[in-house]
């Protein structure tokens, strides 16, 4: 359990900072601050995932909240608006704490009031309820609610619109409001002991974040109704898209039980343990008959590369065995012309596949699903002919000028198109091109083949095992007579196209880190060095060294800026899996130094976005955390690396 006290809870900007999130298991989600005070475009209390998991609609954005105590009347919510900030509800939050959802204590007098949020798995719902908890001298306490409506695709901002429909339909203990004939309605089921027509737009929310970051940061919402309630029960408020629901005390145990569960087969003891493996459930969702994982939240859908690299974490850390495999099956279903998907767009239904390194990742998300599991069956008889026409397809050569060279290395790029996983792009410039030999895509590629080598001996396909061993030791022997910068004792970046790029760019840790290692054993150790050294910070590891002259210290400024440093310095919290992989791979008697690699991680989890772990932070101190409050593979990473360790 996360919980904060009225020192942070009572600071409007340090409960400001703090980010809550909650996830339905389809794409959907609901988020905000311990203040209540939105931040973000993306902060809501029901955004919906119409097609599942994407299609996602930022629908109610919000309650403002007032409790009615005799002739008195607090603010339980808080907001920005027309340039001025109402933090008066601060005052009354006496304590703040995921258990396992959020949940808010409120203190007036004599009077506190507890408030719980949660959304149900595997549907559109956000239930959120209100208790007295102490009401010693028996006042009569009232609640209002007042709903204030967006409507509007996640991405975007709402405005007073004409063309918004404010009729409701308002039976007992029910209302539902369709404000657009092509968005779902939404159902609001309750206990209040009265509904009141409202229909009044609310001008000028401020989100201070997209103010930051150079975005559009101004946004209108519609109240239609009112609603009152009686404390002298607990309030519920049950706001879903389905018309039919179970009672808010059910949805409440049912949703404890599973996550407990959730907890309970990931074996976790420790409370660090047991908040990534929750933490670790808000990206695993639906898709299909299988599942998926949504690489960030809140902006981001699920991602091919995203999906690989955190399965392990995600699901084997975890022993959720069978969401991983549904996974791998799943993506299976999508690989074309022997590439798996980059991402799966929130507007079309087309994938697309702007990726050399997804597919690379998916053999080792496959090996390492058959070696926790021992399902090796599922390998020979779903996956092992696929694979092997992946492995062809590169050979023969696929998008993007993607193929295999005479000398073995896997080339991949052409002008315009960002490929690896370091893959900003502003219009139409790249800001990391990386056209050519990529350093860890010729890791993975050999990591690749050694594993279809392995396949193919396991079930018995000799001829090509020794197909897939002649390939992997021509790339192994062409890598290790090009890649070694004698200069610096490390690996270049880049070989390709007459040039090799130096730059010391934390890429060249997954020649160590893997488990079929393309870089010759002697070497190892200068690597591991060179990356501590100018790489590692304890937030992760930066992504181009300091003493480049391209270096870019702070992810800040206008969205040009912000991309153009996003992978020129910038730390990525997901690239500390690897670095302890390596690191314990040449100093295997440092096991104290990789608990110390992984602490301030851990400590992550009580800022930003509580109970996650960010995406990126500044290449330097204080290493503010940015980008998304909750990033699957960041989560992933920390949670395989430190499972290792118990």
């Amino acid at each position: 359990m996360i919980s904060f006290d009225k020192s942070i809870c009572g600071n409007y900007d340090a409960a400001s900072s703090r980010e809550w999130l909650e996830t339905n298991g389809i794409g959907g989600f609901a988020s905000s601050t311990i203040s209540g005070s939105h931040t973000r475009r993306y902060h809501g209390l029901l955004t919906a995932a119409t097609r599942p998991p994407l299609g996602r609609i930022t629908t109610v954005s919000k309650f403002l909240e007032s409790l009615i105590i005799g002739d008195d009347t607090f603010q339980l919510s808080t907001s920005r608006f027309s340039g001025k900030v109402d933090s008066q509800a601060c005052q009354y939050i006496s304590r703040f704490r995921l258990d396992p959802f959020p949940v808010w204590n409120f203190r007036f007098g004599e009077i506190e009031l507890e408030k719980k949020l949660f959304m149900p798995a595997d549907s559109n719902t956000t239930v959120v309820t209100y208790s007295i908890l102490e009401n010693k001298k028996e006042h009569d306490v009232l609640l209002e609610i007042k709903p204030l409506l967006a409507f509007v695709d996640y991405h975007h901002l709402q405005h007073e619109d004409p063309r918004f429909q404010s009729d409701f339909v308002a039976t007992n203990g029910e209302v539902g409001i369709r404000p657009y004939p092509e968005m779902p309605e939404v159902f609001f089921l309750h206990n209040a002991i009265a509904v009141e027509t409202a229909g009044d737009w609310y001008k000028s929310f401020e989100y201070a974040i997209e103010q930051e970051r150079g975005f559009e940061f101004q946004e209108d919402l519609f109240q239609p109704f009112v609603m009152r309630f009686d404390l002298q029960r607990p309030a519920e408020v049950i706001v879903t898209t389905e018309q039919n629901t179970k009672p808010a005390s059910r949805l409440e145990k049912d949703e404890i039980r599973r996550r407990r569960g959730l907890v309970k087969t990931a074996n976790a003891e420790d409370e660090t343990m047991q908040t990534l493996a929750l933490a670790a459930d808000q990206f695993i969702v639906k898709r299909g008959s299988g599942h998926t994982v949504i690489a960030g939240y809140p902006w981001f859908s699920d991602w091919g590369r995203d999906t690989m690299i955190s399965l392990p974490g995600l699901t084997l850390a975890t022993n959720r065995r069978r969401i991983a495999r549904e996974i791998i099956l799943e993506f299976s279903k999508h690989i074309s012309e022997g590439m798996l998907p980059n991402r799966f767009p929130d507007e079309g239904e087309e994938a697309e596949y702007n990726t050399v390194d997804a597919t690379l990742w998916y053999f080792e998300a496959i090996r390492a699903y058959a070696g926790k599991s021992g399902d090796f069956k599922t390998v020979r008889n779903e996956l092992y002919e696929k694979l092997s026409l992946v492995v062809a397809a590169h050979l023969r050569g696929t998008r993007y000028n993607i193929h295999v060279d005479t000398d073995g290395l896997l080339y991949a790029g052409e002008p315009g198109v960002q490929l690896t996983w370091m893959d900003a792009k502003v219009g139409d410039k790249v800001i990391t091109p990386r056209t050519g030999k990529p350093v860890e895509i010729q890791a993975l590629w050999y990591n690749a083949l050694k594993i279809m080598q392995d396949f193919a001996m396991r079930f018995g396909h000799s001829e090509d095992a020794s197909r897939f061993a002649s390939m992997a030791d021509l790339a192994k022997l062409s890598f290790n007579a090009v890649f070694w910068n004698e200069s610096a004792h490390c690996l270049f970046d880049v070989v390709g196209n007459g040039e090799r790029d130096a730059s010391i760019r934390p890429n060249q840790i997954f020649a160590v880190s893997l488990g079929h290692a393309i870089l010759e054993t002697e070497r190892m150790k200068n690597v591991v060095d060179k990356v501590e050294a100018e790489l590692l910070t304890p937030m992760g590891l930066r992504s181009l060294s300091p003493h480049d002259p391209a270096y870019v210290p702070y992810y800040r400024g206008s969205p040009f800026e912000r991309d153009s440093a996003y992978h020129q310095g910038t730390v990525w919290a997901w690239l500390i899996g690897p670095f302890v992989d390596a690191y314990r791979k040449v100093y295997p008697e440092r096991e104290d130094r990789i608990q110390e690699f992984l602490a301030p991680l851990a400590g992550h989890l009580n800022e930003a976005g509580v109970g996650q772990i960010s995406e990126i932070f500044d290449a330097e101190p204080p290493h503010a955390p940015r980008g998304c409050t909750a990033q699957a593979w960041s989560v992933a990473e920390v949670l395989r690396a430190s499972a290792t360790l118990s």
